[in-house]
């Protein structure tokens, strides 16, 4: 019990000293700053506005230069590997899973020449990530500012997948879908 309060006084202590530092402004007038900002950094900040994609893993699912998954929101892609949900496709759509699986690398081959080895940017919507803890993102590439979630879908690459909170471009996915279907485009043909 002792060693517990000798800890939490020494911490105290620590968190004080640390807020009494960092409140004191440097102009050598000693009194207090206007824009004081106390904050504690835990783990790595990153700067999503520009930031490498290092792969493609599918049609829909990026990673990124610090290792981090990006699952690209208001998209799906066709499964191209075995999984619980490529024989649930199989089995909703009357396809076989081999037709699956080559749509699938049909969409991951789009993807990867539109973004892999590029800069780009990232926007969030209202979750930031996913059960899987990837993170949700709109992608856009910083050379030419291409929004990638949107010209997968409008190339015919991608059906739409709206997950509320997450829908801040739903219809117009929803417009890209159509026109893409209409048109016979990627994976319409």
């Amino acid at each position: 019990m002792r060693k517990l309060y000798l800890f939490l006084s020494l911490f105290c202590f620590l968190m004080i000293s640390l807020v009494s530092l960092h409140a004191i402004d440097t102009d050598n007038q000693g009194k207090a700053s206007e824009d004081f900002k106390f904050s504690i950094p835990f783990g790595r900040s990153y700067d999503y506005s520009d930031i490498l994609v290092k792969r493609a893993v599918d049609g829909d699912t990026l990673v990124l230069a610090n290792g981090e998954r990006v699952r690209l929101i208001g998209i799906d892609t066709p499964e191209m590997h075995e999984s619980s949900k490529l024989n649930r496709d199989a089995s909703r759509s009357n396809q076989d899973v081999e037709s699956i699986k080559a749509m699938g690398r049909e969409s991951y081959e789009f993807t990867k020449g539109l973004v892999e080895g590029k800069r780009v940017s990232l926007e969030f919507d209202v979750e930031r990530k996913d059960r899987y803890d990837r993170l949700l993102a709109y992608v856009y590439l910083k050379d030419s500012g291409l929004f990638v979630n949107a010209e997968i879908v409008k190339q015919g690459y991608a059906s739409l997948m709206t997950i509320p909170p997450n829908v801040k471009y739903a219809d117009l996915f929803k417009e890209l879908y159509t026109e893409a279907r209409e048109n016979n485009r990627g994976l319409w043909k």
